[in-house]
Order: structure tokens, then sequence, then C-alpha cells
């Protein structure tokens, strides 16, 4: 290992990740590990590149050092950025596995147990089988999740480099608040958010922000497609902002008129859910005990809506083509994973189909405490309000007597008895 003080993190921090990387391997009776997801590869060493269509893999042996094999473009990346000394390009015109095989017998690790992530976006299925077909004389082992194990929990650091991408992602949420008025375009809107959070210093994000308006926000995962905003409609946000590949995200709704009492009834209930989740959420927690919590709040309802969807995801570092680590952990019914200080999550108390026609949403990026959880973010949760014929910004907040109606219909009462069920079936699962 090459030592450097130009990466993200300290030197110490990537000694760290590979010498528990290798405790990992030592467990599973592995000799070496190849390394292709993009996401692991920059948490191992700091590599990142848009090129990742093209084969590139990390070979992480037990014992001796690591090297890269890459198409012979992405070497200068190897070299830029990340700690890696020994490297083994192949041309455009060359034959990404046989280059991969033949480091293995150059570096003494053909006929050794050799674990590869099975599993990868990016070690697609013709890829495996000819490794399968001319790695005979050792033996392959599926070691998918190997690298994971190690970033489900952020150190101190990773936090820092967090609370970064954070701020770009509350510029960009601004910046959607101030463009949202009836008469514009969905795409201006989107123009607004990404200029903001590049200017906060944010980086090109895994995915563009998600903006839909009025009927469209039925659609899962629509963004900007030209529609104008029309007066009385509402809009909904998610941003999601990147600094160096770690990303946060929000959800955030903007109605271009008047907050009807049905609307403020869907923003009392998302904000119930995500107060009571920074009031229960801590260590010892099961995935399923917070889906459970979540989801028992936002379906029970009076306006129609539901919660189709997990409730959360673990979020950090991301390549297109999406910005959670969902595949790592998610918040989900029936999953017992237990909660563990470090963890990061995206929640989404958001609510599909309020009347019928309409998705909101209100979301949070925490941080799972010694203790608790904690957000990363300021910005406030209430639905921000727009005059229908657009120019002026609403204050956002309801009148004393549609907060008090909504209050009532959604039932103070059912609230305090709601916790007390929650405590009650606090580690039961669906």
């Amino acid at each position: 290992m090459r030592q450097r003080d130009d990466m993200t993190f300290p030197f110490e921090e990537y000694e760290r990740r590979v010498r528990e990387l290798r405790e990992r391997m030592a467990e599973r009776l592995l000799d070496a590990v190849v390394i292709t997801d993009p996401e692991n590869l920059m948490y191992l060493t700091d590599y990142q590149t848009t090129g990742y269509s093209f084969f590139q893999a990390l070979v992480v042996p037990l014992d001796d050092e690591p090297f890269m094999i890459t198409r012979h473009l992405e070497e200068s990346n190897v070299h830029a950025r990340t700690w890696v000394e020994k490297t083994r390009p192949y041309p455009d015109t060359g034959d990404a596995i046989q280059k991969l095989l033949s480091a293995l017998r150059e570096f003494g690790l053909y006929g050794k147990n050799v674990g590869y992530e099975r599993n990868s976006y990016f070690f697609p299925a013709y890829h495996q089988d000819s490794i399968h077909t001319n790695f005979l004389d050792g033996r392959l082992m599926d070691c998918f999740g190997i690298v994971e194990e190690g970033r489900v929990r952020k150190s101190p650091a990773e936090v820092e480099i967090m609370r970064r991408a954070a701020a770009a992602t509350e510029a960009g949420m601004r910046a959607g608040f101030e463009a949202c008025e009836a008469g514009v375009t969905e795409n201006e809107i989107g123009a607004a958010i990404s200029a903001a959070m590049f200017r906060a210093g944010g980086e090109p994000p895994a995915v563009m922000p998600y903006v839909v308006s009025g009927p469209r926000s039925m659609i899962g995962h629509a963004t900007w497609e030209g529609r104008t905003v029309q007066p009385g409609e509402h809009v909904f946000l998610e941003v999601g902002g990147c600094y160096r590949r770690y990303h946060t995200a929000m959800m955030r709704t903007v109605v271009c008129g008047e907050l009807s009492e049905v609307m403020l009834q869907a923003q009392e209930r998302m904000k119930f859910a995500l107060d009571e989740v920074h009031k229960q959420v801590q260590p010892g927690l099961t995935v399923s005990d917070v889906d459970n919590l979540v989801r028992n709040i936002i379906n029970d309802n009076m306006v129609g809506a539901s919660l189709i969807t997990r409730s959360g995801y673990s979020i950090g570092i991301a390549f297109p083509p999406s910005w959670d680590e969902g595949y790592i952990i998610s918040l989900k019914q029936g999953d017992s994973r237990v909660l563990k200080e470090g963890m990061t999550f995206h929640l989404i108390p958001w609510m599909w189909g309020v009347e019928g026609d309409k998705t909101v949403g209100i979301s949070d990026t925490f941080l799972v405490t010694a203790d608790g959880c904690e957000s990363f973010f300021s910005l406030d949760r209430d639905f921000v309000l727009k005059p229908a014929s657009g120019k002026a910004a609403g204050s956002g907040k309801p009148s004393a007597a549609a907060a008090a109606r909504a209050a009532k219909a959604n039932g103070e009462d059912h609230h305090r008895d709601h916790r007390k069920d929650q405590g009650a079936t606090h580690a039961e699962s669906d």
C-alpha cells in the first residue's frame, strides 16, 4: 500500500478497512477476494470512475499486496486517486477475464480459494461463466457482502463527509422551494435544485432530483418531463446530495395554493412518524421494529393513502443507477437484523395515493448513535405553501384553526394509544 495524504480519508482509514476485510476473509477460509462492485472499490481504495461499465476489479490476497485489473484508460484513476501500487490493465481489444486469470497466476493465487461477488451488478453472467470455465485448479466461492459488512456502519470520518453531502441536499431543496410555483415547468425546478447543490459544494449524485407535479406524483420514480405546474397543484421533491460519492436524501412537498384539510392531515401523519422514529430508534431495535413503527402510523390514516414500499434503507456510498444501499440493509418487515451505532438510513414515511391521486412525502436521513438517532438535516418538515398565482412564497404553516381541525381528525387520544401499542409490540415483526 502506497501511503498518501490526498485521498478522501486519512490513509489509516483505508488500512483499517483492508485489515478488517482480511479478518473476514480468514474467517471464510479465503486466500483472496475479487472485488468488482464500484461502491466497494471506492470504500477500500478511493478509486472511482464513470467508466465502470467496463470490467474492473481489486484483488485482495490474504497475505500479499492487492492489485487492480482495469481498462487501460481507467488505470490513470488508480494512480491519481488510490493507495494501490500494482495494476494490470487490459486494452479495449483485450479480454478482461483473461487478464484477471493471468494476474491470479502471476501472483500465486491460481489453485487457491478465491472469493468473488456473485451478485455484483458489474460482474455479469458472461464474465462469471468465463472465469468458472478457466479457473480449473482453484476454488471459486461466492463472497458477496464481505465488504458491505464493513460499509454498513459508518466511521466518524464517513459521517463528516455525509454532513457535507447533507449541506448540498439542503441547498438544493431550498432552491427547489423557491423555484416551485404555478406556471413554471418541472424542468426549471430540477435545474434550480441541481445548480444549487453544485454551488454548495455537491458533486454529481447517483440519481438526479425527482421533481413531479400534480397527478404525475403517482408515477413511481418519475422525474421532470417538461410539465407545467398548475395553480392549486402540489409538487413532490426528492433530492439526494452527494459529496465524494457519499449521499444523503430527503423528500419534501410544495403546495401551490391553499393547504387543504386533507393535505394537512397527510403532513401531520408523516411528521408524527418521523417524530416517533427519533424518539424510539436506538441500537438494539430490529429492522422490522422500525418498519412496523413507521408502517403502522402511516397506514392508519383517513386520507386514502398507504405506504407501499419499505420504510427506509441504508444510505452512503453510491454510483448510478441508485443512491441507496438498500441491498445491504432495508427497513422492511420480517428482517430481524439489529440496528447498530454508525448505521445511516434514509427514512421514507411517504404517503402514496392521498385522495386517490396524490403522492406526498417528508423524509429524513438519520444516523444511529450510541443511545438514539440524529438527523443530518435542519430543514423544516412542513409542506411549503406558495400562492396559486406564483411569485411570493407562503409561510408553509397552517392556520391555528386548520391545525386544530387536523389534530381532531387524526385523534389525539388515538395517538396516545398508538404510542402505547408501539411500545407493547416493540419487538414484533410481521
